[in-house]
């Protein structure tokens, strides 16, 4: 019996302090909790309370058990008051009510935040993204060879932060191998599109020039020199990086394991270099298994922004740490890119968005021209339809939207004829390798020679150019010489940063 009469006053002298704490934080659950943590002498002094009335009580009981047990009911009762004594009861029922909310918004803010990651990640892309870190590996593939000391990219980070970042978000460097090609044809063409353009899928070895690297150095030099020339001037050119809009950083696809960022061009062989993106990234799988031949992945696949990592969806990934970190790519990474003949590219786009039934720029740009530049007021519904009734957007109606006013008023030019200086900002970046379409097989060859990948990754067969250089007469006979001026002067930055000659032939009478 004393056993048990121990164990109840430490009960009542050591756990009860605690209960009582409790019960008061969540009565006053709004207070702070260096406020709330007065309570506990308060508390301490009721539980002595409690455990000297209980103490006296259980020693009357053991000598007069008759005498008590009448007012053994009694007992509580007088013991709560003596320990409560003047302090002014509060409802039972408000208190519950008050702790039940309290873990009511508790557990619905917890299930909001949840679903608020659930649907970040499923915008982000994160079912085809990894981050490159000790975690988180890539892919299982078979790795590339590592760069040798020739390419000299490894730079050290300028401070602390750029080191944490360098090791923890992916900014060094690692290669894997790629597994041997399979000796499988490539498929035909899969689309309109690339029938139309004649691809020429043979297999040939590229031409090699042995002056390739002093090309380059002078593609490189041409457009460092513009740019820090005050002689060109084009808007957006003395802006900084950290002053260019996310929304226009969406060119710049990014490969963290072999240390690469290619800056798309539409018109440009960008389906082909996106393909050779995704294998070297390997963001993109097929039954599992990242593809291992560019020419396997399908056209529809290539050109989904969830299958490329690129420069304006990092905000989303890494929030203020994003531009630092854009930085600090830029600066290690091998950026290139691939650039055509303005106008040429301007042909090649009409060619294939507006002589082919293509439905989403018949609605969205082929009906307004046909209006505002054909005088057409009723206009069939789709591109079908239209191209049946002989309803097309000529040459010339395409030029008058690309140089009236109001054109960009309503909304920044489609990528496809938008200019390569504002796709890719070669003045804010310092690019490292500057292709052409017009030596494609020689340029490409080089580039996987510099990214060492070459021996295991071949650059998909490019198509014969059907949209020559010589057509540009052609084309233009039928545009007057005040348009062709106005759309010189619209593209001059282009031609003149890659090294382009200023068309004189149809610019003058």
């Amino acid at each position: 019996m004393s056993y048990f009469f121990l164990m109840k006053n430490y009960f009542m002298g050591s756990v009860l302090p605690v209960m009582c704490f409790g019960n008061r934080w969540d009565r006053d659950h709004s207070a702070q909790p260096s406020g709330s943590i007065r309570l506990f002498p308060e508390c301490f002094s009721r539980a002595q309370k409690v455990a000297r009335v209980t103490w006296a009580s259980d020693r009357s009981r053991v000598s007069h058990p008759a005498r008590h047990s009448s007012s053994q009911q009694d007992a509580p009762a007088l013991q709560e008051a003596e320990v409560r004594g003047p302090e002014r009861a509060r409802p039972a029922r408000g208190r519950m009510t008050k702790a039940r909310l309290f873990r009511l918004w508790l557990v619905l803010g917890s299930a909001f935040m949840i679903l608020l990651i659930i649907v970040y990640w499923d915008s982000a892309g994160a079912a085809h993204f990894y981050l490159h870190t000790s975690f988180s590996r890539p892919h299982a593939g078979p790795p590339l060879p590592t760069p040798g000391p020739d390419r000299d990219r490894e730079l050290t980070a300028d401070s602390d932060v750029d080191e944490f970042l360098d090791k923890f978000l992916g900014a060094s460097v690692k290669q894997s191998d790629l597994p041997r090609k399979e000796t499988e044809q490539p498929p035909a063409p899969g689309s309109m599109e690339e029938s139309v353009r004649g691809y020429d899928w043979s297999p040939r070895d590229a031409r090699r020039s042995p002056d390739q690297g002093r090309q380059q150095a002078e593609r490189r030099s041409l457009l460092r020199g513009f740019c820090a020339n005050s002689s060109l001037a084009f808007p957006t050119k003395e802006r900084a990086f950290d002053d260019i809009p996310n929304s226009e950083l969406s060119h710049l696809i990014v490969d963290d394991r072999h240390g690469a960022i290619y800056c798309y061009v539409p018109k440009v062989a960008c389906t082909n270099w996106k393909r050779v993106m995704i294998v070297l990234s390997g963001s993109l799988l097929h039954r599992g298994v990242p593809y291992r031949d560019p020419l396997r992945i399908p056209r529809e696949h290539v050109h989904n922004a969830s299958a490329h990592l690129t420069f304006n969806k990092f905000w989303r990934r890494y929030g203020k740490l994003s531009r630092h970190l854009m930085k600090v790519k830029l600066k290690k990474y091998t950026k290139f890119l691939f650039v055509r003949d303005p106008f040429v590219r301007l042909i090649s786009a009409f060619r294939s968005k507006f002589e082919l039934e293509n439905e989403e720029f018949y609605r969205k740009f082929a009906v307004p021209m046909l209006r505002l530049y054909a005088n057409h007021t009723s206009l069939p519904a789709s591109a079908r339809e239209a191209f049946r009734a002989g309803l097309k957007v000529s040459f010339a109606n395409f030029i008058q939207y690309l140089l009236d006013p109001h054109t960009e008023k309503l909304a920044p030019f489609n990528e496809h004829w938008r200019q390569v200086y504002r796709l890719c900002h070669p003045c804010q970046i310092d690019y490292d390798f500057v292709g052409k379409l017009e030596t494609l097989d020689e340029d490409a060859a080089q580039l996987l020679q510099l990214l060492q990948v070459d021996r295991h990754l071949r650059f998909p067969p490019s198509y014969r150019n059907r949209t020559a250089s010589s057509w540009e007469e052609d084309w233009f006979a039928k545009i007057p010489l005040a348009w062709r001026q106005q759309l010189y002067k619209l593209y001059e930055a282009d031609f003149v940063l890659f090294g382009y000659p200023k068309p004189e032939n149809l610019l003058r009478d």
